[in-house]
Parts: C-alpha cells; sequence; structure tokens
C-alpha cells in the first residue's frame, strides 16, 4: 500500500481554510496512486487554536459526529481515499487531542493523546483531559498504532507492542539546522525504540512549525521531505 505524508499548511482557528488544505493534499495523495493520506497534530483547528478558557474552547473543539466529521468522511470517500488527522475533540463536556482514521467514508479508529504537553496544564481544569489507552488497530493487513508528538518521548513503553507501523503526528518548532544538526537523529532513535517503522507527520504555520515529513526505520530516517515547504512524502509499505 501507498501511504502520503502530508507536510500542508494551517491556520490556526480557520477550520475552513483547514478543510480546504486538507482537500487538497487527499486529490494530490490520490493522483499519486495513495491509499492513505496523514496530517499532522491537531490540524483542523490548528495546534494554537485554544485559549484555555473553556466557555471559549468548547465552541473550536469537534466532535465525531459533528457537521464537519461528516463533510470530512464524505469527502474522503468521494476522492477515494482514506484518511488521518489530529483534531481538538469535543467529547461530552472534556476536550482531548486526538487523531481520527477514516476509512472508506467512515470513523474506524480514534486515538486520544496520553502526554499532557498539547494544553496549558498549569492553569487548565479537568475539561482538558487526556486518553487511557494506546490501542493497536488493523489497517490494510497491518498492524499499527498512532502516537502523538510526546507520547513517545513521555510513555515510550506503552507503544513497545511489536506494530508493524506507528503513525506519529506531531507539531515540533524545530528549525531546519537543529533538526539537521542532531535532533532529527534523536527522534529517529526514540521511534527505533518502540516501533521499527514510523512514519511522522508535521504541519506547516506560519511563523512556527517549519513542517516535514519523515519515515524512520532501524534508528534512520529512510525517506524525508524537506522542511519549510508544503509537500507529500509518498510511502510504499
Amino acid at each position: 500500500m501507498k501511504i502520503a505524508l502530508s507536510s500542508a499548511k494551517f491556520i490556526n482557528k480557520d477550520v475552513a481554510h483547514n478543510l480546504i488544505e486538507m482537500e487538497k493534499f487527499m486529490y494530490i495523495a490520490k493522483e499519486n496512486g495513495a491509499d492513505l493520506v496523514c496530517f499532522g497534530e491537531t490540524f483542523l483547528q490548528g495546534f494554537d487554536s485554544l485559549c484555555w478558557n473553556y466557555e471559549s474552547d468548547k465552541s473550536m473543539a469537534l466532535s465525531t459526529d459533528s457537521e464537519v466529521f461528516s463533510v470530512i468522511r464524505n469527502k474522503s470517500k468521494e476522492i477515494g481515499i482514506d484518511l488521518l488527522f489530529g483534531f481538538i475533540e469535543k467529547d461530552g463536556d472534556k476536550i482531548y487531542s486526538s487523531c481520527a482514521l477514516i476509512e472508506n467514508g467512515a470513523l474506524s479508529h480514534l486515538y486520544r493523546r496520553i502526554s499532557k504537553g498539547w494544553k496549558e496544564y498549569s492553569i487548565t481544569d479537568w475539561h482538558y483531559d487526556e486518553g487511557t489507552a494506546v490501542r493497536c488497530f488493523n489497517y490494510r493487513g497491518k498492524k499499527c498504532l498512532i502516537a502523538l508528538c510526546g507520547d513517545l518521548w513521555d510513555f515510550p513503553n506503552e507503544f513497545r507492542l511489536g506494530e508493524e507501523i506507528l503513525f506519529w503526528p506531531v507539531y515540533i518548532n524545530y528549525s531546519p539546522d537543529e533538526w539537521k544538526n542532531g535532533v532529527g537523529s534523536e527522534y529517529a532513535e526514540q521511534a527505533r525504540s518502540v516501533c521499527n517503522h514510523t512514519l511522522l507527520i508535521n504541519s506547516v504555520c506560519e511563523g512556527d512549525s517549519h513542517g516535514g515529513c519523515f519515515e524512520f526505520s532501524d534508528g534512520k530516517t529512510v525517506s524525508f521531505v524537506s522542511m519549510c515547504s508544503e509537500n507529500i512524502l509518498t510511502v510504499e509499505i
């Protein structure tokens, strides 16, 4: 199968724009023969879309039965490509940093970040929560896992389950020089410690994140698209 990793650009708090970006990359990935297209952590709303006031933030977060999710599911089915993306989820009175897998136009897997680095935890209350479970899932015959950004650093043992593919949507703002001069090797080694084949997806955000997508195997970067540009890395597994 072919998996497209999208170094795509989001705008914080602009779901309409980010949906257009997702659709654009879905079409590009489909034209490249991909079965699945992936986006970074909290791509749908943007990583800095919350203000940590619950009364304001609850309107920014989205439930999986929202109209926006219906649009995404329908577009995925219309284009004929599966979709994995990060978003700020609302479930009841709680808000999570989550990742959804849309398969054949339906939500087939939902993962909630288990590490707390996505939020300003010194000032947030119980409304802002983390997931409690790392669950394996099967995708096109491959045993898979999802980790969101700091999960792999804070709780590596939770992901040592012998799976074949680890999807790692992140939001990181290292400069290209920092990545080249050691940080990238640290991420590749951390990935190796939990799963032999890891796909890292980072978004572009003006003035902050430089994007870039990377395929790690055996502690090495085996393919990538460079930072500072919107692009797609197509990986065949």
